[in-house]
């Protein structure tokens, strides 16, 4: 041991350089048993990737840091070092922390399940899986009209529920309220069409108005909101081309399509059964006569 003293007295130099070798190879160990730790820990193949390739490229920062930190002299405790590469760590990976974080969020607070359909970060779609990392979404719309599936299985990452609203169509009420316009033409019956309207409503949307006045006094009493008309209303509007109708209703929030379609229909065969007395709207153009010009031209009139 006197030896080993007296050694390192007589080659400072020389022991600095070990010294320096093994706390590299320190950190090239720590670094490889993260890697192989969320190699283990995570399943997702994208997010195993980035977090190993991130965990490497602060490694090599790192040693750089040390390295110039060691030979001048300013770290002097090597527990220092160790925290700084840990606040290294979280913040490299705190995309990935933020996922972890808001999977357990989702969990807990219960923000959404697979099943529910959501809007999330601008996209909009039916949860089908919530994992550790991500949340998976089967899309609707963009290029396909109403809420049809568009085919596409988006992957978004559940740290998204601690950055912006989340809109959730079917959790606590699974109805939503939806309308149309029915332009009828000046000098139709109104009172006809009001009483056809409101008649092919009331029979169609009769078993979700019922089910959903259930639902919407569960959400009143667990919410500070106020009740609201659950029933099909009608509202006229007098415009330059037609008597607007617009009709709002309670549905399902997956039959919304569907149902546009079966009140279209049964309203349209109604009306064509009036004979006349209604007539539905369309626009139309009115074209003015250019009124006509003569030209008289005489050959003896010169320049």
């Amino acid at each position: 041991m006197e030896q080993l003293k007296n050694w390192i007295i007589e080659n400072p130099t020389i022991f600095s350089v070990v010294k320096y070798i093994l706390l590299v190879v320190f950190v090239l160990i720590l670094i490889q048993l993260i890697r192989r730790l969320l190699r283990k820990k995570v399943t997702d193949t994208v997010a195993r990737y980035k977090s190993q390739k991130s965990i490497e490229i602060i490694g090599y920062v790192i040693l750089i840091f040390l390295s110039f930190s060691y030979f001048t002299g300013n770290i002097k405790d090597f527990t220092l070092a160790i925290g700084i590469f840990t606040a290294g760590i979280a913040f490299t990976l705190q995309e990935l922390i933020l996922s972890i974080a808001g999977s357990l969020y989702i969990f807990i607070v219960k923000v959404y399940k697979p099943g529910d359909r959501i809007e999330i970060n601008g996209i909009k779609g039916d949860v089908i899986d919530v994992d550790s990392i991500y949340t998976t979404m089967m899309e609707i719309g963009q290029w396909v009209s109403s809420d049809n599936y568009s085919g596409r299985i988006v992957k978004l990452s559940n740290a998204f529920v601690f950055k912006g609203p989340i809109y959730n169509y079917s959790q606590n009420f699974p109805f939503i309220w939806d309308e149309f316009n029915l332009p009828i033409k000046y000098g139709s019956d109104v009172e006809l069409t009001k009483s056809i309207v409101i008649k092919i409503a009331s029979e169609t949307l009769s078993e979700y108005t019922s089910k959903s006045k259930a639902q919407w006094k569960e959400v009143v009493n667990k919410y500070y909101i106020e009740d609201a008309i659950v029933d099909p209303t009608l509202a006229i509007t007098l415009t330059d081309n037609w008597i607007q109708f617009n009709l709002r209703y309670i549905v399902d929030y997956k039959k919304r399509r569907h149902t546009k379609h079966i009140l279209n229909d049964k309203i349209h065969k109604e009306l064509e059964k009036t004979k006349g007395k209604v007539t539905l709207a369309s626009t139309t153009l009115e074209l003015i006569e250019i009124p006509e010009i003569k030209v008289n031209l005489n050959k003896n009139d010169s320049l």
